[in-house]
């Protein structure tokens, strides 16, 4: 019985990995900007094993997709909405959060739903304007690695600085180690759209300021900036 209710969880996924984003409201939509903030500071307070200080102070971009799924059988799937945030590389600041949802499939003989906390570090400015492209996919678009955690930063950093991506999950389900090539990061148009107004674009919300700063925006923000002076 257990194993017939994971097939049908994974049909419905996959089904859904399909189509596009539910629309959701503004409250929604705002609650999910906290939510991120949490995952991203529960990440940061982890003193052997967190994402190390300095490569956040060194990225250009973050990405945090909290509870993301991945239901896995014969293939793979998994599907996570969050937020993409990009520091200005002259005054360091941080632009508002834009909607991304990340989608994807990667091999493997997994079974059951499984959910991680996934934040992506993007290294270069050119990783961030590759967000703005439609269909761009981890690991063929770019090169995305796994990132080095703690004490191990110094000794790692070096050789996986030259990726354009650094992955960080903390796992909450039966997965240690997640695979993200083949992922893809889509803009969630109608999200942003929602959220920061009308016509408004991920560019005009990296680049041009644009769109609404919250109260949860600015929480999250300020747990940026804590690391990122």
């Amino acid at each position: 019985m257990k194993t017939i209710g994971n097939w049908i969880l994974a049909g419905t996924l996959l089904l859904f990995l399909g189509t596009e984003t539910s629309a959701a409201s503004f409250q929604e939509l705002d609650e999910r900007i906290a939510v991120c903030n949490l995952a991203l500071k529960n990440a940061l307070e982890m003193p052997d094993r967190g994402i190390p200080r300095d490569l956040l102070q060194r990225s250009r971009g973050i990405a945090v997709f909290p509870g993301l799924i991945k239901v896995g059988l014969l293939v793979g799937a998994s599907y996570g909405q969050g937020v993409v945030l990009r520091r200005d590389e002259n005054t360091g600041l941080w632009s508002r959060p834009a909607f991304f949802y990340i989608k994807g499939g990667s091999l493997g003989f997994q079974l059951g739903a499984q959910s991680t906390d996934l934040i992506l570090l993007l290294m270069t400015e050119a990783s961030v304007q590759r967000l703005l492209e439609e269909g761009f996919i981890l690991g063929a678009d770019i090169s995305v690695a796994a990132g080095p955690v703690g004490r191990e930063a110094s000794a790692e950093t070096n050789v996986r600085f030259e990726s354009g991506i650094l992955s960080y999950s903390q796992s909450k389900g039966l997965f240690a180690g997640l695979s993200l090539n083949g992922a893809s990061l889509v803009p969630d148009k109608q999200a942003n759209e929602t959220y920061h107004g009308a016509g408004v674009s991920v560019q005009d919300v990296f680049y041009e300021n644009m769109g609404v700063l919250s109260d949860n925006g600015r929480l999250l923000m300020k747990t940026l900036d804590t690391v990122t002076p």
